[in-house]
């Protein structure tokens, strides 16, 4: 076997369906394009139909199999009308990964019960759902790989936490519980966590330039993020490269975290 061919098996996703939340901008959008590139038939689940449309077109115009779902995922019922429309296409997904969020940050004496009960629905509830959902069907089947985004936040308080940081604290803790649920049956379940990234998520704090070269500054690499730099960390996640890796949360944040 040649070095190609190990590298291609160990990392390979043919054969495999992935359903990915968010995944028509930022982190979302670039771990799509990876999965897809890696072999997996790819349904992407988001709001808006244009960026939805034009993720797919590049995808398929570079010959990947990829689809796209407008769903609602502030609902319950928009999460679930969103999974069955998307197991329709490819059929069920072997991997699921939640990117899709909301990062409503007001300061904590302005926190309401809308901003509050909106972030968790998006954040927390519909990961939540759609493991529900799938984690049961990929551990009958032998395999699964669930994957979610999470912040900084869920570790560490900063540039006003609020309810978005519980969120993801709280995704975080859904991980370890869907490992304990699924991983004797193959289903790996875990977590990327990314430091300050220069996504459409974070393009309020972008227009303060200080704030932004301070958060490089806290990184080793002394740059902020960019949605590339997830790919490979996402298919390693998802392939079976990461056979014996579940419950964890892999931080790829420049060092941020141990700076």
């Amino acid at each position: 076997m040649t070095a190609r061919d190990y590298l291609s098996e160990l990392f390979s996703l043919d054969g495999r369906v992935a359903l990915v939340t968010g995944g028509s901008s930022g982190i979302g959008r670039a771990i799509a394009g990876a999965l897809a590139r890696a072999g997996a038939s790819v349904v992407i689940v988001a709001r808006r139909e244009k960026e939805l449309a034009a993720t797919v077109d590049e995808l398929t115009a570079d010959g990947c199999r990829a689809a796209w779902v407008s769903a609602d995922l502030s609902t319950r019922e928009g999460v679930r009308a969103g999974a069955e429309a998307a197991a329709a296409v490819f059929g069920e997904p072997d991997i699921l990964v939640n990117c899709a969020g909301i990062n409503l940050r007001p300061p904590m004496n302005d926190l309401d019960d809308g901003v509050w009960d909106s972030t968790m629905a998006v954040n927390l509830e519909a990961p939540y759902l759609l493991g529900q959902r799938f984690g049961p069907g990929m551990a009958e089947r032998g395999f699964g790989r669930i994957i979610h985004v999470t912040s900084q936040q869920a570790h560490r308080a900063f540039v006003s936490s609020g309810a978005y940081g519980v969120s993801k604290g709280g995704l975080e803790s859904l991980a370890r519980s869907q490992a304990e649920a699924w991983s004797p049956y193959g289903v790996t379940c875990n977590t990327l966590v990314p430091g300050f990234v220069l996504t459409p998520l974070n393009a309020r704090l972008q227009d303060d330039h200080e704030k932004v070269a301070e958060l490089a500054a806290r990184t080793m690499l002394g740059r902020n993020g960019l949605p590339e730099d997830f790919e490979g960390a996402a298919v390693f996640l998802a392939s079976r490269a990461s056979a014996y890796v579940t419950g964890h949360s892999l931080f790829v944040d420049g060092g941020f975290s141990v700076h």
